[in-house]
């Protein structure tokens, strides 16, 4: 999700009774991942990126606040973002004296997945006893859980930590808001967690995120997947996690592969259910075992077990040799 102008920087008694408006537009999930990835807009709204229908991946809708009647650049603007929606006039609606900044949050139920409730700032939240609560507010990098790959991905740790899985360093690749590698700083609190992005506005997402919610100690830093002089240096892990999407996870494979300590556990997201095979057959290739699956409708998380051997890629790193790249959902 993406608010151009963070919804954190904006606040009802700022906005006082002034009427306020929502513009609705469809558009593409690959659209959606260059607005919420996108850190030189100047459009004056509030943006917000989300799924038109539960787990469909390519239908997706554009919402955007603003304190003003939309005139014809402003959704002239609004259309540039979203192309493939050129043919559709877009909904306008007036919001009138309301909270528009609670309403573009009010979407955003807080989400409880094992021990861990994640939550924006329109809701307060109660925290079971032993439990732990992360305030991530939609801005300008995913990961806020409240998509099924992150949710699914906090129960996977939590699971683990409950079979009595002990870790002494783990890495979040594609990190987004941070909020695994705040997962696995609270899970395990005496491990080395190092979480990165090639992404630099997620990067500072996440060091934001660290500091509003009192997370210490994750090594962050800006890296194109995870062959980075850096990872490198701390390597080999024994946890891996990288919530991607599944073109990178399969030719990123033999890199993620490679920082993985003998035995590791791997913990894969981002992928759909009809996208599995394929990569677990790209991991097989480099001596992991699948081990379990966490389906949340066509979506799929996977945890795997590195092999009794450290991997070493039969063949030279080419960066340029990857099929892509997309950020943390």
């Amino acid at each position: 999700m993406s608010a151009d102008r963070s919804a954190a920087d904006l606040s009802a008694g700022a906005l006082g009774t002034a009427e306020s408006w929502k513009v609705t537009l469809p558009c593409t999930r690959a659209e959606a991942e260059a607005i919420d990835s996108a850190s030189d807009l100047t459009i004056d709204a509030v943006l917000i990126t989300s799924e038109e229908v539960e787990d469909d991946v390519e239908r997706w809708r554009l919402d955007a606040y603003m304190e003003h009647e939309p005139d014809a650049a402003m959704l002239a603007q609004l259309h540039a973002l979203a192309p493939s929606a050129s043919a559709n006039d877009p909904v306008v609606v007036r919001l009138g004296d309301e909270d528009w900044i609670t309403m573009s949050q009010s979407g955003l139920e807080p989400i409880r997945e094992g021990r861990f409730v994640v939550h924006t700032g329109a809701h307060a939240v109660d925290v079971p006893s032993g439990g732990r609560a992360f305030l991530i507010e939609a801005g300008q990098a995913f990961g806020t859980g409240h998509h099924g790959t992150t949710s699914g991905c906090l129960a996977m740790l939590d699971g683990l930590a409950v079979a009595g899985k002990d870790f002494a360093k783990v890495i979040d690749v594609g990190t987004g808001t941070g909020l695994l590698a705040f997962a696995a700083v609270d899970l395990w609190p005496d491990a080395r967690v190092v979480a990165t992005d090639i992404d630099p506005v997620a990067v500072e997402v996440t060091r934001e995120n660290a500091a509003l919610n009192a997370v210490e100690g994750v090594d962050l830093f800006v890296a194109d997947g995870a062959r980075h002089a850096d990872i490198d240096a701390q390597a080999p892990f024994d946890l891996v996690i990288a919530n991607i999407l599944a073109g990178p996870l399969v030719s990123m494979a033999p890199e993620l592969a490679a920082i993985a300590d003998v035995g590791a556990t791997i913990v894969l997201a981002g992928l759909l259910e009809t996208q599995r095979e394929t990569v677990v057959a790209a991991y097989a290739a480099c001596g992991c075992t699948l081990e379990a699956i966490d389906r949340r409708g066509d979506w799929t998380v996977l945890r795997l077990t590195a092999g009794a051997t450290r991997y070493v890629p039969t063949a030279p790193f080419d960066p340029n040799g990857r099929d892509g790249w997309a950020l943390d959902l």
